[in-house]
C-alpha cells in the first residue's frame, strides 16, 4: 500500500509541473521566452522554448510510465485473493428467502389494561 501512495503522490506532483510548463508556453512563441529579447543570453528565446517543449515531453513520458508502474502496485485487498465483489456476491441474501409477515388476525381476544377481557363488537 505504501508504494501505490508514493507513486500516486509523484503522479500528482508531475501533473501539477505538467500544468505549470504548459502554462508557461505560449502557441504563438510568447511566454516565458517573450521575455527574453537580448541576443547575447546564454538561454535565449529559441532555447527557452525548445526547453519548454523537452520538458513537456519529458513530463507525459514521466506521467504515463507512473501510471503504469502505479496500476501494477495497486493492493490486491485480502489474504483470501478474493475481491469485495465476490465477498458481497456469496453474503448475499436471496429476497425469496426473507420471511413473510402474517396477515391473519389473531383469534385470542384481546385483554385490557386491567387484565380482563374484553367482548368482541358486532
Amino acid at each position: 500500500m505504501g508504494i501505490y501512495i508514493f507513486i500516486s503522490i509523484i503522479v500528482i506532483i508531475a501533473c501539477v509541473l505538467q500544468v505549470l510548463v504548459v502554462l508557461v508556453q505560449n502557441s504563438k512563441g510568447g511566454g516565458l521566452a517573450a521575455n527574453f529579447t537580448s541576443a547575447g543570453q546564454s538561454m535565449g528565446i529559441r532555447k527557452t522554448a525548445d526547453f519548454l517543449e523537452k520538458a513537456t515531453w519529458t513530463l507525459a513520458g514521466t506521467i504515463l510510465i507512473l501510471c503504469v508502474v502505479a496500476t501494477a502496485t495497486i493492493p490486491r485487498g485480502s489474504a483470501t485473493g478474493r475481491s469485495r465483489i465476490e465477498n458481497s456476491i456469496q453474503n448475499a441474501v436471496d429476497p425469496n428467502a426473507i420471511p413473510t409477515l402474517p396477515t391473519a388476525v389473531p383469534t385470542e381476544p384481546a385483554t385490557t389494561p386491567s387484565g380482563s377481557e374484553q367482548q368482541p363488537r358486532n
